[in-house]
């Protein structure tokens, strides 16, 4: 009895340290909402926004970008005429990356 016990326990203990060490294995994460690839923007005006969980750090075309807790974040940029391409990093504290890339277009 008291072995099927300690075996629950142990068992309980490592399942919760693994729910626990999920986001150290996973590593970052990146979704952006906006903008869509190859979106006209008229007026040059572009609101870029999305989801970064798990990241230490999120850059754009390598300027750093502002994120909350849960690793949301948006910011409003003008571009001028012409194509230009943006890149968006997020790095975990572990230094593992993701990058996401968009093109988009001013006429």
């Amino acid at each position: 009895m008291i072995k099927h016990l300690i075996g629950a326990v142990l068992l309980i203990g490592a399942a919760y340290g693994a729910v626990e060490a999920w986001p150290l294995l996973a590593g970052p994460g990146l979704t952006v909402d906006a903008p869509a690839d190859h979106a006209s923007y008229a007026d040059g005006i572009v609101t870029v926004s999305g989801e970064a969980p798990r990241a230490a750090e999120l850059t754009l075309n390598g300027a750093s970008l502002l994120h909350d807790q849960e690793g949301r974040f948006s910011s409003t940029l003008t571009y001028p005429r012409g194509g230009s391409i943006l890149t968006l990093v997020a790095t975990d504290r572990f230094g593992r990356r993701v990058i996401v890339t968009r093109n988009i277009f001013v006429p």
